[in-house]
């Protein structure tokens, strides 16, 4: 943290993590703290007017929640038990599309249909490893992995996108190959109605997963619905395949599944770019914004020091220091620690867990007191 920040007069980078099943102190992970939540934050305007520490106090009078640390475990649960309902419908719905197209493809060799057919078949697909690490990360934690098996997800996300790139690779060799070796397309009223059924069942799978994504806070689940829109559109760019076939243009096939081959590649950057970042431990920087106010307008709580926030899966942890009074006694720190983690549970969209550390205010001519750790500190 900076001098300016925790008035300590140098920098150091120093959390204790309290929070673990494996530890004791100020900070509360999942397995002590005790402080799961019920939040409800979809009701901004209740006391809009009021006072912010008002509008928190109205908040608790009616909006009952728990703080009970089974009911955040239940609500893991349950929000990883609705991210694998939803991996298993949008398989089936996009599996019976893509078999649906593939009849279509084996009767009228359409090399722009195959791409198609093939892209939603993997995007099918996608379901199972993501669904394999939703169900990996509700195992607990143990002494070896101590902040669970939730990472399975963006390792699953590495899964999703070789899926892709194998996808794109395949679909452009197909359009390649039938642009050297052009073949009419046969049955082109039938290639334009199995690529209005790819269009639609593939906006109906990604405003589904979307949906769902943004409600239990899984990034791999919300990117894995853009792609599925992403297939959406590119199964209506199929229907000018057809209708060039149809006046005669015979290149117009191939061609349009080179231009699908390109939409694929774009979705594989995108792709690619979410899921390096999210392996990174990249944040949005409007959560920290929002995790710093909450923390300034906590009673007690004199200045705020060193905070990170790091996705493990579709949740959210955070560790912080906290500048409190120097001369507050263990159980007025103590105190002070537990409502910041309150705040932050309450203002920070998906978090889960939160590590405090209390850091006393400097008195006059008094010393750093990590100063001990300076020698610790890295470049």
């Amino acid at each position: 943290m900076s001098a300016e920040d925790s008035g300590h007069g140098q920098e150091h980078g120093h959390v204790h993590d309290h929070g673990s099943s494996l530890e004791h102190g100020h900070g509360h992970g999942a397995g002590r703290s005790g402080h799961g939540h019920q939040h409800g934050h979809g009701s901004p305007g209740l006391g809009a007017g009021l006072p912010s520490r008002l509008r928190h106090r109205l908040a608790h009078l009616l909006t009952p929640h728990s703080h009970a640390a089974s009911d955040k475990v239940d609500s893991a649960l349950e929000s990883s038990a609705r991210g694998i309902r939803t991996l298993w419908i949008s398989l089936a719905v996009l599996g019976v599309t893509a078999a649906a197209q593939a009849v279509v493809v084996a009767v009228s060799g359409s090399v722009a249909l195959l791409g198609d057919t093939v892209h939603n078949a993997a995007d099918a697909l996608t379901a199972v490893p993501l669904g394999i690490a939703f169900v990996l990360g509700r195992r607990a934690a143990t002494r070896r992995f101590t902040y669970g098996y939730g990472r399975a997800e963006d390792l699953a996300g590495l899964v999703i996108v070789l899926t892709i790139a194998a996808s794109a690779a395949f679909a452009g060799w197909a359009a390649f190959d039938r642009l050297l070796d052009p073949r009419p397309v046969e049955h082109v009223p039938v290639v334009a109605a199995a690529a209005v059924i790819g269009f639609a069942g593939n906006e109906w799978v990604a405003r589904y997963r979307i949906r769902v994504g943004r409600e239990i806070g899984s990034a791999a689940l919300v990117a894995d619905g853009l792609h599925a829109r992403t297939d959406g559109f590119t199964s209506l760019a199929v229907l000018l395949g057809a209708g060039g076939a149809a006046l005669g243009w015979q290149l117009a096939d191939p061609v349009v599944g080179l231009a699908i081959t390109a939409a694929l590649l774009l979705v594989l950057r995108d792709a690619a770019r979410e899921v390096f970042r999210r392996v990174m431990d990249a944040i949005d920087p409007a959560l920290l914004d929002a995790a710093e106010q909450a923390l300034r307008e906590v009673p007690g709580v004199q200045g705020v020091g060193e905070l990170r926030l790091r996705w493990i899966g579709h949740r959210l942890r955070a560790e912080v220091a906290v500048v409190v009074d120097g001369d507050a006694s263990v159980r007025a720190a103590h105190q002070v620690a537990v409502a910041a983690e309150h705040a932050l549970l309450h203002a920070v969209p998906g978090l889960t867990a939160a590590l405090v550390h209390a850091d006393p205010s400097p008195a006059p001519g008094e010393s750093d007191p990590h100063l001990a750790l300076a020698h610790h500190t890295s470049v």
